[in-house]
């Protein structure tokens, strides 16, 4: 799928409203809720099956996803504000409550994401963060590199505060 280009325009829920959606282990979109589909402006069909990287923006910060990956995979749940692109290049911000899917024998079968409005006091603090980190990823040739050189800016910065990355969101 070739990237479209970025609008500038940003896309907006109601406060009452959430997005949810469902991947399985691979990160593959299972399950996308009517506002999901909507704010995203994908037909389920073409929203089904695909990664969820799908609705990606480029100005998120890579080591992001790794901490919420990381804090998903070790079983515990995660808040995360994230900029995401929809199909004709519009983006749109959420608060975003990930957590695992876990079956009756215990294992993990897919993850789970509920995301509502951002808060714009938190956005003004998010926004020059995410540059930031996003600058240092660029720094470097190597993606792989980028992303552990502004992962460990990002917890360089969380140490320093004494919290997580998801304390820290919940603190704005």
């Amino acid at each position: 799928m070739k990237p479209v280009p970025l609008t500038g325009i940003e896309r907006r829920f109601e406060d009452n409203e959430i997005i949810v959606s469902k991947t399985d282990l691979k990160g593959r979109i299972t399950y996308g809720n009517d506002v999901f589909i909507r704010i995203s402006g994908y037909r389920e069909g073409e929203l089904l099956g695909q990664p969820h990287s799908i609705v990606r923006h480029p100005h998120m910060p890579r080591c992001v996803f790794k901490v919420l990956w990381d804090t998903i995979e070790a079983r515990k749940e995660i808040f995360a504000y994230v900029i995401n692109r929809s199909k004709n290049g519009d983006h749109y911000w959420v608060f975003a409550h990930v957590t695992a899917d876990i079956d009756a024998s215990g294992a993990i079968v897919g993850y789970h994401s509920s995301r509502r409005t951002a808060d714009a006091r938190a956005l003004d603090a998010i926004k020059p963060i995410y540059a930031a980190l996003l600058d240092e990823e660029r720094r470097h040739a190597n993606g792989k590199e980028g992303m552990q050189a502004s992962t460990e800016m990002l917890l360089a910065q969380l140490a320093k505060q004494g919290v997580s990355y998801d304390q820290f969101v919940l603190g704005l």
